[in-house]
C-alpha cells in the first residue's frame, strides 16, 4: 500500500463534527479510526516510521489525545513516554507554558525532572491546527535542554498554518493533511 493510499484510507474514517466545541469549529473525530484495529495500527506506523533509526529517547504526548498515539509510538520506537498535561494534573514540581488555541487559550505543564538534558525527543499529538499546543510543548522540551528530533501528528489542518509556528523547532510530519 502506498503512503498516499494509506493516508486516504485513514482520512475516509474521520468524521467532521460541525460547531464543536464551539460554533464555527469543525471538529475532526478520529474515534472510528481508533475502533478499527488495522486503521489504528496503520496510523501508528505512519506516524512513527519517519523516526525509526533516529535514536529517540522519549516520546512526548500532549494531553489528552496525544497520549493515545504517543504511548503506541513510544513502544514502536523502543522509547519512553512523557505526558504533557493541563495545569494542576501533575503531582510534582513542573515547568509551565501558556498557549493559544483555535478557540481560546490554555497552558501545559511537564514534570521538571521528566526529561534529561540532551535527550532526543519526538513530540506527538493527534492534530495540528494553529500550532499553539505543539509550540508550547516544544518550549517546555527546549527549556529542559532536550533535542527535538521531530513532531508527528495524525491530522494537520494546513489552512490554519500551525506548521509555520513550529518550523524553527523541528520538522513536522503529518499523515493526513486538510
Amino acid at each position: 500500500m502506498k503512503i498516499d493510499d494509506a493516508s486516504k484510507r485513514l482520512a475516509g474514517m474521520i468524521r467532521d463534527v460541525p460547531d464543536f466545541p464551539k460554533p464555527g469549529v469543525v471538529f475532526k473525530d478520529f474515534t472510528p479510526l481508533l475502533a478499527d484495529p488495522p486503521s489504528l495500527a496503520l496510523s501508528v506506523e505512519l506516524m512513527a516510521n519517519p523516526y525509526r533509526g533516529r535514536k529517540i529517547d522519549l516520546v512526548i504526548g500532549a494531553e489528552s489525545r496525544g497520549f493515545i498515539f504517543g504511548i503506541a509510538i513510544a513502544q514502536a520506537l523502543s522509547a519512553g513516554f512523557v505526558p504533557v498535561r493541563k495545569p494542576g494534573k501533575l503531582p510534582r514540581e513542573v515547568h509551565k507554558a501558556d498557549y493559544e488555541l483555535e478557540y481560546g487559550s490554555d497552558a501545559l505543564e511537564i514534570h521538571q525532572d521528566a526529561i534529561l538534558e540532551g535527550q532526543r525527543v519526538l513530540l506527538v499529538d493527534d492534530l495540528l491546527a494553529t500550532g499553539g499546543t505543539m509550540r508550547a510543548s516544544c518550549e517546555l522540551v527546549a527549556q529542559m535542554g532536550a533535542q527535538i528530533e521531530g513532531i508527528t501528528v495524525l491530522i494537520e489542518l494546513g489552512f490554519l498554518e500551525g506548521r509555520k509556528k513550529l518550523t524553527a523547532h523541528a520538522d513536522v510530519h503529518s499523515v493526513i493533511r486538510y
